[in-house]
Order: structure tokens, then sequence, then C-alpha cells
């Protein structure tokens, strides 16, 4: 699976509306409303590589109310869940 984490610009009286549509395109698995310079973060997950440029490019730059995206390809995933796993050497939390 790739994931790609898409920073989006957005119009400010159409966030709300945005994120929807954002949020039921095909591919697209989660997007937040964020505080800072930007306005949503879109998780991409697709298959394959190629699939990235058709959601980015031919889906997300094209909702009205985006205005610009910066979009960042994952290399490797680190989560708290996938570092325990990565160090566990058997022995379970005697809670």
């Amino acid at each position: 699976m790739i994931t790609a984490i898409v920073l989006i610009e957005c119009a400010p009286d159409s966030i709300p509306e945005t994120a929807q549509t954002l949020a039921d395109i095909p591919g697209v698995s989660e997007v937040y409303s964020v505080t800072g310079q930007i306005d949503l973060i879109a998780v991409v997950r697709v298959r394959e590589f190629d699939q990235i440029a058709d959601i980015v490019a031919g889906r997300i730059s094209k909702v009205p109310g985006v205005i610009r995206t910066d979009s960042h390809v994952a290399f490797r995933a680190y989560s708290r869940h996938d570092l325990e796993e990565a160090f566990a050497i058997g022995f379970t939390d005697s809670d």
C-alpha cells in the first residue's frame, strides 16, 4: 500500500464542503481539518504509484474550493504500534 499525505489550501468559506467532497473521492482514506498555514490534510492510500497522480492531479486539485496542494509520498510508517511490535520479544504486559 502506498500512502501520500496531501496538504491542501482551500477557500476559507468552503472548508467543510471541500473536506466532505475530498473524503468521498475513492483512494482518499481520511481528511483532517487542521490549524496552521494549510486548511486540510488528506491521506491517500493506493496500491500503485500512478494512482497518486490520478487522485491528486486528476481529482483533488479539481475540487471546487481547493486553491493549492502539496503532496508527500510516505516511504515508511513509524507508529507506536509498529515500533512496539518491532521490539517485542514475546513478553506480555502483566497489568
